[in-house]
């Protein structure tokens, strides 16, 4: 897991929800921004898959960024802003192995085809006779 929480900037607003008489006044909600572009954490291709998958989260000016209100504190709302951007950008960087088409075996053929046999033969016998 790379941390490369020196970068963030943070920004804080009033948080709706909880919060009692601070809601009015206090700045709990927390704004983390991070400027994927101008990283220096991360090479050119780690920087291309992070703006490529997360294209939806990244503004106009190249800034990934992600708002936490959860907690009452703007501290914990910092940490877990940091905790889950973190996670964010380190899910981007894992590359899905590619997949091989396999082909069935000769044996799971035959017992696909013996399969579809008995369930005809089931289905033969129900009809009426004469």
């Amino acid at each position: 897991m790379k941390d490369f929480s020196k970068e963030l900037s943070f920004k804080t607003s009033r948080s709706s929800g909880a919060g009692g008489q601070n809601v009015n006044k206090v700045e709990t909600a927390v704004t983390v921004l991070w400027s994927v572009a101008e990283s220096e954490f991360f090479n050119e291709y780690q920087k291309e898959l992070i703006q490529n998958k997360l294209k939806n989260r990244i503004n106009a000016e190249g800034y990934l960024f992600l708002t936490v209100s959860e907690s009452r504190t703007q501290l914990m709302n910092k940490n877990k802003a940091i905790e889950k951007i973190i996670e964010i950008v380190n899910k981007a960087l894992i590359v899905p192995k590619k997949r091989i088409a396999t082909k069935p075996s000769k044996g799971q053929k035959q017992k696909r085809l013996d399969t579809k046999k008995k369930i005809s033969e089931k289905k033969d016998n129900r009809k009426f006779k004469l």
